[in-house]
C-alpha cells in the first residue's frame, strides 16, 4: 500500500504481506466486505471513516487484488460495489487469528463487544484460524460465519468471491 513505506520488494515475506495486510483501516474494510457490505456508503456508515480514507483503502485493497468492483444499479444510477476476489478471500485466516487473537489476550470493552468465529459445516465455535476444532474441516469463507454480537443475535455467513448471479452473493451483499 502506497500509504506508507514500501516493503513489497523485501526478502521477507511477513514485511511483503504486512505491506498489502498491515494496514488496520485496511482490515477493517475486509472485514466488512467479508460481513456482505460492499457498498461505499455501507462501509463508510460501519467503520466511520473519513471518505479520503475509505476511498485510498478500497482503492489500495483493489490495486493488491484482494477486491474488485462489481457495477449495480441503485434504481436508476450504475454504481460500483467492491467484492471479493480469490486472493481477498484467502485472507480469511488472517483475519480470523486477529479475532481469535484479541478474543484471548484483549479486555474487550462491553459484554456485547465480542466476535467469534463459526464453523457452519458443524455449528462449532472454532478457537483456530484456518481449522475447525471441533470437526477438523478446513476454514473457508465458504463454510465459516461470524458472530459479532454488536451486529446480530445470530452468526453471519461470510461473503465469498462468487459472481454476482450466486444465490450466496445476493443474500451476502445486504448483511448489516
Amino acid at each position: 500500500m502506497a500509504l506508507r513505506s514500501d516493503w513489497s520488494a523485501r526478502n521477507c515475506s511477513m514485511a511483503r504481506g504486512l505491506d498489502v495486510l498491515g494496514d488496520p483501516w485496511g482490515m477493517l474494510v475486509l472485514r466488512e466486505i467479508f460481513f456482505g457490505n460492499g457498498r461505499f456508503d455501507a462501509i463508510k456508515a460501519r467503520l466511520g471513516a473519513a471518505d479520503s480514507v475509505l476511498t485510498k483503502r478500497l482503492a489500495a485493497l483493489v490495486d493488491s487484488g484482494l477486491l474488485t468492483r462489481r457495477p449495480y444499479d441503485d434504481g436508476g444510477r450504475t454504481r460500483q460495489e467492491y467484492v471479493l476476489t480469490a486472493k481477498g478471500e484467502d485472507a480469511l485466516p488472517v483475519l480470523n487469528a486477529v479475532v481469535l487473537w484479541a478474543e484471548k489476550h484483549l479486555p474487550a470493552p462491553s459484554e456485547q463487544a465480542h466476535m467469534f468465529v463459526i464453523h457452519s459445516g458443524c455449528g462449532a465455535r472454532t478457537s483456530s484460524a484456518d481449522t475447525c476444532t471441533a470437526c477438523g474441516e478446513r476454514l473457508t469463507a465458504d463454510n465459516t460465519s461470524w458472530h459479532s454480537l454488536t451486529r446480530t443475535l445470530e452468526p453471519v455467513a461470510l461473503a465469498t468471491s462468487l459472481p454476482a448471479t450466486s444465490p450466496q452473493a445476493s443474500q451476502n451483499g445486504t448483511a448489516a
